[in-house]
């Protein structure tokens, strides 16, 4: 299997921000807006990757999005953190 693990912030650029690890098997790829990961997305299923798993960023909506670009083909799935943890995660990303 090939995944991939997309981060999603303002000081990324997908084309430099971007690791592998397991023999390029896997790799974490930072971008900046959804527009930009949902180009990245379909770059990957392109490439055989069939797992994507998104940041707590992106949310439920941003993983729609991501389904939609990628055409409902492959693996999409995103973070998600505790109910309790909700005032945290505002201070940290404004949502």
């Amino acid at each position: 299997m090939k995944f991939a693990y997309l981060i999603m912030g303002k000081i990324f650029e997908s084309k430099k921000d971007k690791a592998y690890i397991h023999n390029e098997v896997s790799q974490i790829i930072g971008v900046s807006d959804i527009e930009e990961a949902c180009k990245v997305a379909k770059e990957l299923q392109n490439e055989g990757v069939d797992c994507i798993e998104l940041c707590g960023g992106f949310g439920e909506e941003g993983a729609r999005k991501i389904i939609e670009a990628t055409e409902n083909k492959i693996a999409v799935g995103f973070v998600v953190h505790l109910e309790e943890q909700n005032d945290i995660y505002k201070k940290l990303f404004g949502k």
